[in-house]
């Protein structure tokens, strides 16, 4: 399949022909509810892609790609629960439609329907991918949790944050594309280098997403430019300010964390990052992670005709303009 459409089109039938239970209603009902909202389906989208890319059948993979998406609806309404958030997709999410109990216990059923998924596979399959889809889903309970935990510390690092957002986020897209590519016949260096490329284009695309949230056109982002200063959120311009600030600049810095008016808190914070080129240093960053996962594309031992429409996913993903 040549576009990401397709198979976004693919995995979402197949999520709605989940032979799911009806009973009891508040268990499934708000599964079925949330796995209805949408969303882009990357993750899914990329277990497929990375079984193509050793198989001309992506659609031998299309259960471990449902136990992506499971796992990740499932994480998804356990953080909107920790976060307290109202909306998910611009919908209400499921412990605000129904309570927190529900929200919690449905989330459990999602994991549990993802190792289900995982169980399908032959002995064989079952004991390569089980072993990485454990760990991601380990380390990104254990991102959610340093993600928490950096909420009440005023000493974070930028190698404590990278480490977050790599848990947090880019471990479950290189997981996709590894499970994919064990799938699809990959041999072991192969399906490495393409975990790999997916770690390095998730950290690429969250550092993005940072930058974008300060410098965006608010006509082009599809959230509140400036979202990430209004909310004191340290991320990686933020870290990186602190980290380059003279005297003067931290107490700057530290009297705009407080500051009530949103408009000036942005604008100063902003300022700083000027005086402090914070933009060009969170593109450096972002770009040598981009390198990064090019050059593990690259590294794949396929001709490259066959890795094009990856190459073409990466290019999508880092094209947004700021």
């Amino acid at each position: 399949m040549n576009n990401i459409e397709g198979y976004q089109t693919y995995i979402g039938k197949a999520i709605e022909e989940l032979p799911l239970p009806k009973e009891p209603k508040q268990l499934y009902d708000p599964i079925t509810y949330f796995l209805g909202l949408g969303g882009k389906k990357m993750r899914s989208v990329l277990t497929l892609m990375g079984c193509e890319l050793f198989n001309s059948d992506f659609t031998i993979a299309k259960e471990a790609a449902l136990a992506v998406e499971l796992f990740h609806n499932f994480s998804l309404i356990h953080d909107d629960i920790m976060d307290d958030a109202p909306l998910r997709r611009g919908s209400q999410t499921v412990h605000e439609k129904w309570n927190t109990n529900v929200g919690v216990l449905s989330g459990d059923a999602l994991l549990i329907l993802a190792y289900q998924k995982i169980a399908t596979f032959n002995p064989s399959l079952i004991g390569e991918l089980l072993p990485l889809f454990n760990q991601t889903a380990l380390e990104v309970c254990e991102g959610q949790q340093l993600d928490m935990d950096y909420e009440n510390r005023s000493n974070v690092s930028i190698d404590e944050y990278l480490k977050m957002i790599k848990y947090k986020t880019a471990v479950l897209l290189g997981c996709s594309l590894q499970m994919g590519a064990i799938i699809g016949g990959s041999n072991s260096k192969d399906s490495k280098e393409l975990y790999h490329f997916g770690v390095n284009l998730g950290l690429a695309f969250q550092l993005q997403d940072d930058i974008l949230d300060v410098y965006a056109d608010q006509n082009k982002f599809g959230k509140q430019v400036g979202g990430d200063i209004i909310a004191n959120k340290k991320t990686y311009l933020l870290l990186k300010a602190y980290e380059k600030a003279n005297t003067l600049q931290t107490e700057q810095l530290n009297q705009l964390a407080v500051e009530s008016n949103t408009e000036l808190k942005v604008n100063g914070v902003k300022a700083i990052y000027t005086e402090l080129n914070i933009k060009a240093n969170a593109e450096a960053k972002m770009n040598s992670y981009y390198t990064i996962a090019l050059a593990n594309l690259e590294a794949i031992n396929l001709p490259k005709e066959k890795k094009q429409p990856l190459l073409n996913l990466a290019h999508f993903l880092m094209g947004r303009e700021a």
